[in-house]
């Protein structure tokens, strides 16, 4: 179905989502609690992983608020550092964003008005300060930065998160206009922003300017918006989707399986609906989502390419996932770990409350792609000795052949090594036996909520056959 004259609505997974082109979940819930904010004249950030609708979020905040406020978004993003080296370069350049965004064709505003803010000769905080308390003195705007973290490591830009953290306090003691709500967007959280630029040897504070905990943006409110879909949201998207197309799905079945994926990953979850749709001859099945999954898993995208760097660049992190998610080690959720701070920044962890506050990997998707991972570096990753043909016949997997396969490669490898190796590192061994027996045709995911020190539930998909192994170390008749 067509709409408008030409556009087709599809589903979209690169830049802004748009209503009248996308198909979208309905996140008015979301739009709602953060509208609270900003009717409450807070500041804050919104702070999630690449790839998480923080930009189409922006979109929808300016397009269903603009008859209550003058919205207006910018963006750090493609901004020269030299931008950000000086306040004389720095403060034209922040008033070229401003007059540019009131140009834009969704904002409604006198020309007038956007040719008093075009004041290109104002260099210095102060007057810039000046400048917006009289641009800002009979209007109530709402101030969207996006990319914000893209500077994150320049002084220039602490200095003016502080005069925009000065101009608050003044409001509210009823001495100064600004903006009526600041909202900046990145992935890092801004009110750290401080500690991080001095512990990495990039920001040295004088003695005037206090202790380095306090953070220029200490004034935002805590944003608590889960910024994930829910089943019902990602049932929302279909809706509109099988109202265009009459494919005859089982909605709720297809939502709550693309949920079980995702946990709700923005990204992930359009993508699978995009190849569902695109590539899979529209196969609203159970079937077409793992093999939708599967294409997922074998492919490149920024969001993976984002999810390898950081591992690979943290090795604290990296070498606590795989504490958790291979050696199956319970790590509490503590958010004042640094590493889990870190885990949760890059949504790589999730809080599991299922009797215990223990950390979780975030979603099914990731879940696969770090396992993988680590099988990848694992050097004990030898030639199988059996053929898959030996085990797969007429596209059915003999998992009972499998795991006799393997107790005799197990056995192999036993002599080879104690046991105090092969009890931390068993299971990397049978997924690094089993991986290349399904590649291609089937994958694995772990059941993590019931990963502990003694055993671990691996779900095999292939084709339309489900296993489920449980690994356990077996300590004998009398400990069972």
């Amino acid at each position: 179905m067509q709409r408008g004259l030409f556009i087709m609505k599809r589903f979209n997974v690169t830049g802004i989502c748009v209503p009248e082109e996308h198909y979208m979940a309905d996140i008015s819930g979301k739009i709602a609690q953060i509208k609270k904010l900003i009717d409450n004249r807070g500041y804050f950030t919104i702070n999630r992983a690449r790839q998480y609708g923080k930009t189409t979020t922006l979109y929808e905040i300016r397009r269903r608020l603009s008859n209550e406020y003058l919205v207006l978004k910018t963006s750090f993003e493609g901004l020269g550092d030299e931008t950000f080296g000086t306040q004389e370069l720095f403060c034209p350049s922040f008033i070229r964003q401003i007059v540019s965004a009131l140009e834009s064709p969704s904002v409604q505003t006198e020309p007038e008005y956007t040719e008093q803010w075009a004041d290109y000769n104002i260099k210095t905080f102060d007057l810039l300060s000046r400048h917006i308390t009289k641009m800002c003195r009979d209007k109530k705007i709402v101030l969207m930065i996006d990319e914000v973290d893209r500077t994150s490591n320049n002084r220039v830009f602490l200095q003016f998160l502080s005069m925009l953290r000065k101009k608050y306090l003044s409001r509210a003691a009823g001495d100064d206009f600004t903006f009526h709500s600041v909202i900046l967007a990145g992935v890092y959280d801004i009110k750290n922003i401080k500690l991080k630029m001095i512990n990495e040897g990039l920001y040295n504070p004088t003695v005037n300017e206090g202790t380095i905990y306090n953070s220029p943006w200490n004034i935002a409110v805590n944003f608590d918006v889960d910024m994930s879909f829910s089943s019902a949201e990602i049932s929302s998207m279909l809706k509109e989707y099988e109202a265009d197309n009459n494919t005859g799905m089982d909605i709720s079945l297809i939502s709550n399986e693309i949920y079980n994926y995702t946990s709700g990953y923005p990204f992930l979850v359009s993508r699978i609906c995009q190849l569902i749709d695109e590539k899979l001859d529209k196969n609203w099945t159970s079937d077409g989502i793992r093999e939708a999954v599967k294409i997922l898993l074998e492919e490149k995208n920024t969001l993976f390419d984002d999810l390898f760097k950081n591992l690979e660049n943290n090795k604290d992190l990296s070498d606590y996932v795989y504490d958790m998610l291979i050696l199956g080690e319970f790590k509490p959720y503590m958010v004042y770990n640094p590493i889990v701070d870190m885990g949760v920044r890059y949504c790589f962890f999730k809080r599991q409350r299922n009797g215990s506050d223990r950390v979780a990997i975030s979603n099914k998707i990731f879940e696969l792609l770090m396992t993988d991972y680590y099988i990848a570096k694992d050097l004990h990753n030898k030639k199988q000795d059996v053929l898959w043909h030996d085990i797969i016949k007429d596209n059915r997997f003999n998992m009972e052949l499998c795991l006799r396969k393997f107790a005799d490669h197990y056995a192999e490898i036993f002599n080879a090594n104690d046991s105090k190796f092969l009890e931390r590192h068993g299971r990397l061994i049978f997924l690094s036996y089993l991986k290349p027996l399904i590649n291609g045709h089937g994958f694995y995911h772990i059941e993590s909520q019931f990963t502990d020190l003694r055993r671990m539930d691996i779900v095999v998909d292939y084709g339309s056959d489900q296993f489920i192994i449980e690994l356990k170390l077996w300590k004998g008749e009398v400990y069972e």
